[in-house]
């Protein structure tokens, strides 16, 4: 372990705090609210700005800008923040926004995220851990994404859009209304189309939990209910199969969370 080694060309703020064996590449730049966590990697051309904290073992390639102001016009200089977790990537050219005063104020990532070149995550934007985002993918303001989730290259998401664990959502899609945790799908608009079998299991879902999630896809897609008598009918299903009803509550939960309504086939 060692001091952070910062190339000559890069500039960094008097205020910054920088742990052990960071790397700082060629003409980046590190703003005075700034806190780096151990071990991460800054690229050449980055400017990291804004309060942020950004956890140990992160590595963010060339030309990334994280911690910028939101593009909100409402937002009037208040010193909203940006927090990430440990060991994530951003590819080349990802933005990410701080948060905003008609919000919580700090826009969030947790560990392990893979994200690609070109990702925007604007203002407010609330992710979880394990997330794959491909290349080009845009996020409005105010969203939400579960551990686990998956989006294709060229989508985008409507702000304030709820994306559950584990879903999976294909290429070039236009996202505008929630999608429940371990949904699969794709569409302008998104169109789900089953339940993310082959994931849930390289996660360790078992062959029963996959199969009950399956049931509860068919309680809430296949039998023309509303939300709130599909929610009646997946407790019923919690009581035939005991053994996987933690999966299907996390289903329950996110049904009686979402606001925008859920995405329909």
């Amino acid at each position: 372990m060692g001091a952070a080694q910062i190339h000559p060309t890069a500039l960094v703020a008097p205020g910054a705090v920088l742990g052990e064996d960071v790397v700082v590449g060629p003409y980046s730049i590190v703003g005075e609210h700034v806190s780096v966590g151990a071990r991460t990697r800054i690229g050449p051309h980055c400017a990291i700005d804004g309060h942020t904290v950004i956890g140990p073992d992160n590595h963010f390639y060339r030309y990334c800008s994280i911690g910028g102001i939101p593009q909100d016009k409402k937002y009037a200089g208040e010193p909203t923040a940006l927090e990430i977790g440990a060991g994530n990537t951003f590819r080349e050219f990802v933005t990410v926004n701080t948060g905003t005063a008609q919000d919580v104020g700090t826009t969030r990532l947790g560990d392990d995220n893979w994200i690609m070149a070109y990702v925007h995550i604007a203002h407010d934007c609330q992710l979880g851990s394990h997330i794959v985002i491909a290349n080009s993918v845009q996020l409005a303001g105010h969203i939400h994404i579960g551990d686990w989730a998956i989006l294709g290259g060229l989508s985008a998401v409507h702000q304030f859009v709820r994306i559950g664990a584990h879903a999976m959502i294909g290429g070039t899609s236009s996202v505008r209304q929630d999608v429940p945790p371990y949904v699969i799908g794709a569409g302008d608009s998104f169109r789900p189309v089953g339940i993310n079998a082959e994931g849930l299991g390289r996660r360790g879902f078992t062959p029963a939990d996959v199969q009950a999630l399956k049931d509860a896809y068919k309680i809430l897609y296949r039998r023309q209910l509303n939300v709130e008598q599909a929610i009646e009918a997946l407790v019923v299903l919690q009581t035939e199969h005991p053994a996987e009803s933690p999966a299907i509550q996390t289903l329950i939960d996110f049904l009686r969370a979402s606001s925008r309504g859920i995405a329909r086939p």
